[in-house]
């Protein structure tokens, strides 16, 4: 049995994966396929994945970080144990059956208020199937310039699907814990240092013959132009893979581009012919509970997911401190709001519920130390009574720059 069909018996929303007129796309175009074998051929060949790796000194292993600043992406292969993803694919299955019954419904599919209506950031994303959302537009700061090709839809397919989910730590508690993973935040650590702070969290659907495109683009904001600006100025997403990632329906990515600063992505795909099928890009291809660190400079994006198969992928960003501190705040729309230490602290304060949420959960594990929360932890620890105060609508205080 397929992923997709173990999510779609449990799930609503995934319960139409198999729409063979859009899976005939794949099977019907020679050239796509050779294009999506020839990407995964040049994925693997790449010395940038393998298990998390510790020197003698207990810090990441400077191999690892060699790699990741010179392709601007690592997979950490086996980061998430069986038992672990497992919790994490039922909370997500129960998730989703407490999604919005269609877009814009205040209900679920049994007609109960659906998961995430009380909180002021809205929870659930739906878009028209295999379209490109963004592209083109001056959503998302007019950071994705070109569109990418929209497939056409299945004749049966709904209106719209599920393309993310939006603060996942207070909507899935497995989140929550795999907040406070020791080796995920060592690695943060390693990159960006011991004062490292969030950006955001968010979980992206790519349904079989269903899932939505994500235009080519860069994720960086306000940074540009900064006079110290380097190839990490606007820090990583991790990417934790609950059911895998091909060729077919994974992020794609332009290795080497977040050196470059700002790259004029429409120039590229018209040197390209027009087309948006870069020869140069990767796409990000591991296994579940595998986890991608992809730098936010790179130029990447995702195909229309045309596959047979399931991609839920859960992205967790991080900054540098100093990217943060006094920075234009990108994601409010109030002129002349800044990051400020009290705005940095309540965010940061994630982190250590999430570590604290994962210790008692997991009292064997080595437990991660955050330094900026070092002497803060009565103050941080995880309870029922933080669910409706600290944990409600943190997302709030996300800090995109």
């Amino acid at each position: 049995m397929s992923n997709s069909t173990i999510a779609g018996a449990r799930a609503p929303h995934l319960a139409q994966a198999h729409h063979h007129g859009a899976l005939a796309c794949w099977r019907e175009d020679p050239a796509l396929e050779a294009f999506m074998q020839d990407g995964d051929r040049r994925a693997r060949a790449l010395p940038n994945r393998g298990p998390v790796r510790f020197g003698a000194d207990g810090r990441l292993h400077p191999d690892i970080l060699d790699a990741y600043w010179q392709y601007g992406f690592y997979v950490f292969e086996g980061l998430v144990q069986p038992a672990e993803l497992a919790e994490l694919r039922a909370d997500f299955d129960r998730a989703l059956e407490r999604a919005p019954a269609t877009k814009d419904s205040p209900v679920d599919a049994l007609g109960q208020p659906a998961l995430g209506t009380g909180f002021r950031v809205p929870t659930w994303l739906f878009v028209p199937p295999l379209s490109d959302p963004v592209g083109g537009t001056a959503k998302n700061h007019g950071r994705h310039p070109v569109k990418m090709d929209e497939p056409a839809p299945p004749e049966d397919a709904p209106a719209h699907v599920l393309h993310m989910a939006f603060g996942l730590l207070q909507i899935m508690d497995s989140c929550l814990r795999l907040y406070g993973h020791p080796h995920m935040l060592a690695v943060a650590e390693a990159v960006n240092g011991p004062d490292f702070v969030p950006y955001n969290d968010a979980i992206f659907i790519k349904q079989p013959g269903l899932g939505a495109s994500v235009a080519w683009h860069q994720d960086g904001i306000v940074h540009w132009n900064k006079p110290d600006f380097d190839q990490g100025t606007h820090g990583f997403n991790f990417m934790i893979q609950l059911y895998g990632s091909t060729a077919g329906n994974g992020v794609w990515v332009v290795p080497g581009t977040h050196k470059l600063g700002k790259v004029d992505i429409k120039a590229l795909v018209e040197a390209n012919g027009g087309s948006d099928r870069f020869p140069q890009a990767v796409p990000l291809v591991c296994g579940p509970g595998d986890m991608f660190i992809c730098n936010r400079q790179l130029v990447h994006g995702s195909y229309a997911n045309v596959s047979p198969d399931l991609r839920v992928t859960i992205n967790f960003g991080f900054h540098r401190r100093r990217s943060v501190l006094g920075a234009p705040a990108a994601l409010t729309s109030k002129p002349g709001t800044v990051y400020d230490e009290a705005h940095i602290h309540e965010r940061s304060r994630m982190i250590a519920l999430g570590i604290d949420a994962r210790a008692q959960y997991y009292p064997h594990e080595p437990r991660f130390t955050y330094q900026p929360m070092v002497g803060r932890e009565d103050e941080n620890r995880w309870s029922e009574a933080q669910r409706s105060t600290l944990l409600k609508d943190y997302n709030l205080r996300d800090m995109g720059v």
